[in-house]
């Protein structure tokens, strides 16, 4: 398995609020059913299709407030993969963000995508933290 690790962004929240927001799919509908075809989610499971693909994911642990782990349900991705948002308090309003890819990649998808997996997770992880910055909780 390969390891890719996003930066870590800051987020002017507390960390239980931020655990909150991330570790239940069905918080996350009202971000992401427009963006989305065929947006579903309960507590631990969703799926959509992107680019006409179907993707089904499912949240298999979490520990408030320091991570959520994530990986593909029944065949709704092609590849074996574990996905953990993890959190760190620093302070009251001060929560570290980092994402971590875990990822089984042919050679073949290793030369051809595993130089911008760090720059995806980067840009998602800032799209988070700039997402959440934005709330006043």
């Amino acid at each position: 398995m390969e390891n890719y690790e996003s930066k870590q962004q800051q987020i002017l929240l507390p960390a239980e609020a931020v655990y909150a927001m991330i570790s239940r799919f069905d918080n996350l509908t009202p971000a992401l059913q427009d963006k989305v075809e065929e947006w579903q989610a309960d507590e631990d499971h969703c799926s959509f299709k992107a680019k006409g693909f179907t993707v089904k994911l499912r949240i298999i642990d979490k520990e408030a407030p320091k991570y959520v782990k994530i990986t593909g349900d029944d065949g709704g991705v092609p590849i074996d993969f574990a996905f953990w948002i993890q959190l760190q308090p620093v302070a009251e309003r001060d929560t570290r963000i980092r994402l971590v890819l875990h990822a089984e990649l042919n050679m073949m998808m290793k030369m051809m995508i595993g130089g911008k997996i760090k720059s995806a997770l980067d840009q998602i992880v800032e799209g988070i933290a700039r997402s959440f910055n934005s709330f006043n909780i």
